[in-house]
């Protein structure tokens, strides 16, 4: 069974023009027979991506301008080092404006009081118009985070589509109830905007945070200040500008690019600012929530990290095991939440599956993300490159045998080679820590009660997986595992309708399909007193 990863519920199917097609055939790394291949052709000499940087400014009440401060900081391409743009640095100030544009916007502007369906008008003519660059915002996206062309240009861009066209369709679907309480009075329910929402995106995944947050946020009428990951701002501007050709009045969308003590705090303790909603690690997530109660005790929600396991049973189909296993960790280069990066396989079935996931990493093709057959692009920057590369040291430091990778690749850029340890231990960093890069840690169990206590005994619990051809054991599993999502014989499988969110440290609250509306709604009720009802 193939790997299903961010499009299964979405397929689709598409052709690349020439000019943004940026595939080309060219050697490339892989790891080869359990020793590693490298050729410097596919990293040192990469491919000039075919889009052009133009938004570079900050989105403020309809208008690209300035930071306050003139400020600038750089956008880097991960596959080199070297600068791609100059953005310019949002802080306090500037999210002061931001701020003050999305009030008026939400208090006196249409937006709100529009009808909705001329919202979801609105909201499809921009996936209209998203689905009509495709390419370039696709092309942008790999540059800005170094992930495979093909996985951002058929997976992730379609799906930014999806997400829009989904809370489109939930605009003029949101009502509230009749309630039949004391006969003599008439009880009812308003569902309306929370208010001016501020919202911070992780660099991971740009393009899809934005949906997962702009979408129903919009759809139920609010306002919007975004602040966007310093270390990938570029596909937020480009599809910002989008919205406000498919007609989007000014002030309802406002993004700020800059760091997080700065605009991310301001953002965070603002007192006009109705709701926040972050994606990030669960450390910055206790800093959002306190600062929230330190300030008006404005609505959160919180999307955190995770150390998902991922459970291979002794009946499972080793082959196809193993390669759901490897995508669950490796998709993405392991730059995921959800990533499957504690591998729990059956005593009886162990050797055999190390044997084979160590084949499957040394055979991972990694290399210039815009060169066709990249399945593993570069890690987001020097810090995360190194923090990687200490992980990998500590679980060797540790006692677990390195089974393949282990090092970095090349001298340019940030790509480390496909990583697998076999005998790794519950106490062992890489086994507790939320690594965020291609390491694959595999483990021992001998029964279904051990294994899941330990896959439970973890501070996250944001998803796990489990691969068994018996469906009791799935039963068991999906109801016995402490996570927000349980994938059963597939990963990474993902829609607009299917909620996400963690237990524990991994985050409050539930983003996408129908649970996602209420993060940005105000329940009111309305009670009127009948004074002759027709029955009595």
């Amino acid at each position: 069974m193939a790997a299903r990863r961010i499009t299964s519920l979405l397929t689709h199917q598409r052709s690349f023009s020439p000019s943004i097609a940026l595939l080309s055939s060219g050697r490339l790394c892989r790891l080869t027979g359990g020793s590693f291949q490298y050729s410097t052709s596919s990293i040192e000499k990469p491919v000039k991506p075919s889009v052009e940087v133009k938004d570079t400014k900050l989105l403020i009440d309809g208008q690209f301008v300035d930071s306050v401060s003139g400020n600038t900081f750089p956008a880097v391409d991960p596959r080199t080092g070297d600068v791609i743009a100059h953005i310019a640095e949002g802080d306090k100030e500037d999210v002061d404006r931001a701020v003050t544009a999305a009030r008026k916007a939400f208090s006196e502007g249409p937006w709100p009081k529009m009808i909705a369906y001329d919202r979801a008008k609105i909201i499809s003519k921009f996936a209209d118009l998203v689905e009509k660059h495709n390419d370039e915002i696709a092309a942008l996206e790999s540059w800005d985070t170094g992930k495979p062309f093909k996985q951002t240009a058929q997976n992730e861009v379609p799906m930014f589509t999806r997400f829009f066209r989904y809370y489109a369709g939930w605009a003029d679907k949101i009502h509230g109830l009749t309630i039949p309480a004391d006969g003599s009075y008439h009880v009812q329910t308003l569902h309306e905007p929370i208010g001016v929402c501020g919202q911070i995106i992780p660099w991971n995944f740009p393009l899809l945070m934005y949906a997962w947050k702009i979408a129903p946020a919009l759809a139920c009428g609010n306002t919007v200040v975004m602040k966007t990951a310093e270390l990938t701002p570029l596909s937020a501007l480009y599809v910002s500008k989008l919205f406000h050709e498919a007609g989007l009045p000014p002030g309802v969308l406002n993004i700020i690019s800059g760091n997080g003590n700065g605009a991310g705090s301001a953002l965070c303790h603002h007192m006009d600012v109705d709701k926040l909603a972050f994606t990030g690690s669960s450390e910055t997530g206790k800093k959002v929530l306190a600062a929230s109660a330190n300030s008006n005790l404005k609505a959160v929600t919180l999307e955190l990290g995770g150390k998902s396991p991922f459970i291979v049973c002794e009946d499972a189909n080793i082959d196809e095991a193993v390669e759901l296993a490897h995508e669950a960790l490796f998709f993405n280069m392991g730059q995921c939440c959800c990533a499957g990066s504690r591998t729990y396989v059956h005593e009886r079935v162990y050797d055999e599956f190390v044997e084979k996931a160590k084949a499957r990493a040394t055979n991972r093709v990694v290399g210039d993300p815009f060169r066709e057959g990249t399945e593993q692009g570069p890690q987001i920057d020097s810090a995360q490159f190194e923090k990687i590369l200490h992980y990998i040291r500590s679980g060797i430091d540790c006692g677990a045998k390195l089974e393949a990778g282990g090092d970095k690749i090349g001298e340019k850029g940030f790509y480390i080679k496909p990583t697998v340890f076999s005998n790794v231990q519950d106490d062992m960093m890489i086994a507790q820590d939320e690594i965020f890069g291609p390491v694959q840690s595999i483990l021992k169990f001998k029964t279904l009660d051990e294994v899941i206590r330990r896959a439970n005994a973890s501070r996250y619990g944001l998803a796990a997986g489990v691969f068994t051809q018996s469906l009791e054991t799935a039963n068991t599993m999906m109801r016995a595992l402490k996570a927000g999502t349980v994938w059963i014989n597939c990963y990474d499988t993902f829609d607009a309708a299917i909620p996400f969110g963690g237990y524990k440290m991994s985050g409050l609250g539930r983003e996408k399909g129908v649970y996602g509306l209420s993060n940005y709604l105000q329940v009111k009720a309305v009670v009127t007193p009948i004074k002759n009802p027709a029955w009595l």
